[in-house]
């Protein structure tokens, strides 16, 4: 961010410390207003046609738009990926303790990637590989959707679900 001398411009929009429009001028003569008010001139629109100056106290300035950045980023929400591994020959026991731990991440709003890995001769029986995955997402069906269907890579199968939003 640009203050005071550091502007290069040769003309400028100027905005006052109240938010009135000042007017188009030079910035040797924004630069001198800005220092009869005891203020600072600062660059707030550099690509504008002319660029857009503010007079303002500078500390100041910087405290309320850090303010502002820190207020927005509270309310920012960030999605991780959890991911959750199944094998073609899981338990019924097993099953039930991932879907539970898939469904408490669909419920923290975060995406599930459901992994099926193929060991050995299981690779040949991909059909069962589906039909778990397929049982896994009818599970999960209340808390979340399935974005990726699954498809196979390699030995891994995958599939991501989504939550549904509230």
């Amino acid at each position: 961010m640009l203050v005071n001398e550091s502007i290069k411009a040769k003309e400028v929009r100027v905005i006052g410390p109240d938010g009135e429009q000042i007017g188009i001028m030079s910035s040797d003569n924004a630069l001198r207003t800005a220092y009869d008010k005891g203020l600072d001139l600062i660059l707030i629109s550099p690509n504008a046609q002319p660029p857009v100056c503010r007079i303002a106290d500078y500390g100041r300035y910087r405290y309320e738009q850090e303010k502002r950045e820190k207020e927005a980023k509270k309310k920012q929400n960030i999605i991780e990926v959890k991911e959750v591994q199944l094998s073609c020959r899981i338990e019924t026991h097993d099953f039930e303790t991932k879907v539970k731990h898939a469904m408490r991440f669909l419920g923290e709003g975060n995406k599930v990637k459901v992994v099926l890995r193929f060991r050995g001769r299981e690779m040949s029986h991909q059909e069962i590989g589906k039909e778990i995955l397929e049982r896994f997402r009818e599970a999960v069906s209340e808390a979340g959707t399935v974005d990726k269907t699954p498809n196979l890579e390699g030995r891994l199968m995958t599939m991501i679900v989504n939550p549904i939003k509230k």
